[in-house]
């Protein structure tokens, strides 16, 4: 038990995105508007989820004191779906955050800094009984796999909270849920029979008795901070933070007192720039100065068991003022966008009610034939999707069928659990949270309703989608081109909508310009090649095939027959259909190749329509980051004749031009419009050599700054650093390479000459690592004299400096 009135703060971060994947491949595709970076996870990781496993303390002069990990130093939980994306997409920092709640348990008697989180983010007193459930199960199991230990809390989708949720999440063994102050609504000593309905004191637990007799402690964290952190700059000094956090405590209660906050875990560091480095700095600075105990919750909770109790608003979340109505109805919590509403919330909302209760019926129905307890077997079910490996799959077939599956009812059982999988992924509180029906995450939840009507095809009653949409027609969008949420599903939900035809269409035209192996992946689909032939001439390709296509998910497969060509640079045309016979393939390649032989492509076209029955397939079928790869390559090839023409024009006409500007004539704007792409374009190159010439690249920023041409700051700034990051992992791997060190040094030299602002993020990782592990070995052998280590002392000392470190602080003394 803890010392009479000791002093404790905690800080929660709510880490979550909304899942952003295509359903139908799950994968997060390419999203223009996270450039430079490939999607907004991949962004906000680098900006926020990477940062805080790695966060920098400041000395004065702005240098690098020490790295710390704020993950392992605060309470915190992630979105399920985030971790399953990171997991892959950014294993590094995955392993960082699993790594720092493994510390915290070191740190804080046992107990993880790390809780788990509703599986899919849903606003559980909207959901029915059933989904509460497995939302609650998925969310568990998702985090024992990960995080090796069961977990003590878990974090209510926006803190929305109903008695029926606290009930659930005391059965299956959760310790505490965190709430905003304004959700309780009472509270009294234990024992008491009166009710003390003012403002809740949040610096204790509160124990929550419910109807069942089970009890789950709930802690209320403090408002005002909370907000300052969020909304009002708060962090941009980390010890203002830390001052306010510890303002809080007074001499005039007699518990150990408790001052904690919870936000959004973006705020640190994507919504507020640096607020990582600041809420690193406040950390640091509280346990510097002895001014409180770090803690997290579960430490609290077994230090100070509570002594009070409280009860609940029911139906009431941190983030609506009108209780859950942010995802129900037009209740006026929104962004804010002048002339619109969100009356569409209560109609998408009762579509999808509707839809889940109609497939809910279908699942019970024919899951009863297959599945000893359907719902269980749903329960189970994140087994599954936490280890897609296909024997998987088939052990889990094995362990809740009723009987012997053959290969037909084993997709038809797959269908049905992704079917319900959809269905609840279709409720993620995004959905409902912004202005308007057309935007990308209320987009995103139709598309899982459209996966999951897909799904029931053939299982579901005949015109559920029918009669879906037009429910979902009474949703209206505020932009009067986007009608209603009829119009969205059919312009923006159908088109991504795939089967296994269109799948086989993605592999035949980007086999135009990859070569795929026997055996092939495409997001989660397995591609085997039966026969395939490409020609290619200077004007024209054309690639035929037959292939078998299986999807990993729901093991649904077909055999295609394919055939696709490109006329010119970007007249792509093509046809597959679903078809075995090798017979009629070879008639078909027979016939094609030798109009394509003739250069007869008129006729291509005529035979295509005879053998496929149409041509309609096109580059528009491919998945995005393929099309976009392949446009790239059409844009490139043509953009490189460009460039060299800019570059020509500008070596020709610049001695006029700096004739033209010695007698203060104003320069041509052709002439600067053509001199910004030559020279960024140089630029890149006479960076990106391995031996960097100087002089080459002095010249270059010479001419930049002559003429006062812009640089590209993002992509110029992208290119860079991940040439740079390429050298410094590189060091990591050979830290004795003094050359390396010394050309890592000219690199950082010259890109100080050009104004971008190069983050150094990784670069500081790995020297800090370097420096905590290989230093003092170094460090000794050159005490003894041994030859070359002076030198690399001196050359690690120098990049060191150039990265921005205090050496004082970082590298061992003695």
């Amino acid at each position: 038990m803890e010392q009479a009135n000791e002093r404790f703060v905690c800080i929660h971060g709510h880490f979550y995105q909304p899942p952003r994947e295509n359903p139908w491949l799950e994968a997060v595709e390419i999203q223009d508007s996270a450039f430079p970076y490939h999607d907004w996870n991949e962004r906000i990781t680098a900006e926020c989820y990477a940062s805080n496993s790695a966060s920098r303390i400041l000395d004065g002069e702005q240098r690098v004191m020490d790295i710390t990990s704020n993950y392992a130093k605060i309470n915190f939980n992630f979105g399920p779906t985030v971790l399953s994306w990171m997991q892959f997409a950014a294993p590094k920092i995955y392993q960082a955050i699993l790594e720092a709640d493994k510390l915290s348990m070191e740190w804080r008697s046992g107990h993880g800094s790390a809780i788990a989180q509703v599986f899919n983010h849903m606003i559980m007193p909207l959901a029915n009984s059933r989904d509460k459930r497995t939302q609650i199960i998925w969310g568990i199991k998702d985090f024992e796999q990960r995080f090796q230990r069961f977990p003590e809390g878990m974090w209510l989708a926006e803190t929305a909270v109903d008695l029926e949720s606290l009930d659930l999440l005391a059965e299956y063994g959760i310790k505490y849920t965190i709430l905003a102050p304004h959700q309780a609504a009472g509270y009294r000593e234990l024992g008491d029979e009166e009710w003390t309905e003012t403002e809740i004191d949040p610096t204790r637990a509160y124990l929550c008795k419910l109807p069942s007799g089970r009890e789950i402690s709930l802690f209320f964290y403090d408002g005002p901070i909370s907000r300052a952190v969020a909304f009002e700059n708060l962090l941009d000094s980390g010890e203002a933070l830390a001052n306010r956090l510890v303002g809080g405590f007074t001499e005039d209660r007699d518990w150990s007192q408790l001052m904690h906050i919870a936000t959004d875990g973006e705020t640190y560091g994507h919504h507020q720039k640096f607020g990582d480095m600041a809420l690193a700095a406040a950390l640091n600075h509280i346990e510097l100065n002895n001014l409180a105990r770090l803690t997290n919750y579960g430490e609290y909770l077994e230090l100070c068991p509570p002594t009070m109790e409280a009860k609940i608003h029911e139906r009431t979340s941190w983030s609506c003022a009108h209780g859950v109505e942010r995802w129900n109805s037009d209740c006026g919590c929104s962004g804010g966008v002048p002339g619109w509403n969100q009356q569409w919330r209560g109609p998408l909302r009762a579509s999808l009610d509707w839809l889940r209760d109609r497939l809910a019926q279908g699942f019970s129905r024919k899951g009863a034939e297959l599945f000893k307890d359907p719902w269980q077997a749903r329960d189970a079910y994140i087994e599954v999707i936490l280890n897609r490996e296909m024997e998987r799959a088939e052990s889990f077939l094995a362990q809740h069928a009723k009987k012997d599956l053959d290969a037909s009812e084993k997709i038809t059982a797959l269908k049905l659990l992704e079917m319900q999988r959809h269905a609840m992924l279709m409720y993620t509180s995004c959905g409902w949270f912004f202005d308007e029906l057309s935007g990308l995450e209320t987009v995103q939840v139709i598309d899982y309703a459209s996966r999951a009507l897909q799904l029931s095809e053939g299982i579901a009653e005949h015109g559920v989608e029918k009669a879906f949409l037009d429910r979902l027609k009474e949703a209206k969008s505020n932009i009067p081109a986007h009608q209603d949420g009829l119009w969205i599903y059919q312009n923006f939900v159908l088109p991504i909508r795939l089967d296994l035809v269109k799948v086989g269409a993605h592999y035949a035209f980007s086999s135009l310009y990859e070569e795929y192996e026997d055996h092939s992946q495409i997001y989660c689909y397995a591609i085997a090649k039966e026969e395939y032939s490409k020609v290619s001439t200077p004007d024209a390709v054309i690639a035929m095939g037959r292939i078998h296509v299986a999807s990993e998910i729901t093991e649904e497969n077909a055999c295609l027959t394919f055939c696709v060509m490109r006329l010119g640079s970007h007249d792509f045309k093509g046809g597959v259909i679903e078809s075995c016979d090798p017979q009629a393939y070879a008639a078909m390649r027979e016939e094609m190749s030798a109009s394509f032989d003739k250069g007869l492509y008129t006729e291509l076209v005529t035979l295509m329509d005879k053998h496929f029955g149409t041509h309609s397939f096109s580059l528009l079928n491919l998945f995005s980051d393929e099309q976009r790869k392949i446009i790239n390559i059409i844009i490139n090839q043509n953009m490189e004749e460009s460039i060299s023409s800019y570059q020509e024009m500008f070596e020709r006409s610049r001695p006029l031009m700096e004739f033209v500007k010695e007698t203060r004539v104003p320069v041509p704007h052709i002439f600067l419009a053509a001199a910004e792409p030559a020279l960024n374009q140089s630029l890149k190159k006479a960076m990106s050599e391995e031996e960097i010439d100087d002089d080459a690249v002095h010249r270059i920023i010479g001419q930049i700054k002559k003429w006062q041409v812009g640089i590209d700051g993002g992509d110029t700034e992208y290119f860079m650093r991940r040439h740079m990051e390429s050298m410094s992992s590189q060091l990591m791997e050979h830290p004795d390479d003094v050359k390396l060190m010394g050309r890592m040094l000219k690199y950082m030299n010259l890109l100080n000459e050009i104004p971008i602002n190069l983050v150094l993020w990784q670069m500081q990782n790995d020297y800090y690592i370097l420096a905590k592990s290989v230093y003092s070995d170094f460090a000794a052998k050159a005490a003894k004299g041994e030859e070359g280590t002076a030198a690399w002392i001196e050359a690690f000392r120098k990049l060191g400096e150039t990265f921005r470190f205090n050496l004082g602080a970082v590298l061992p003394q003695g």
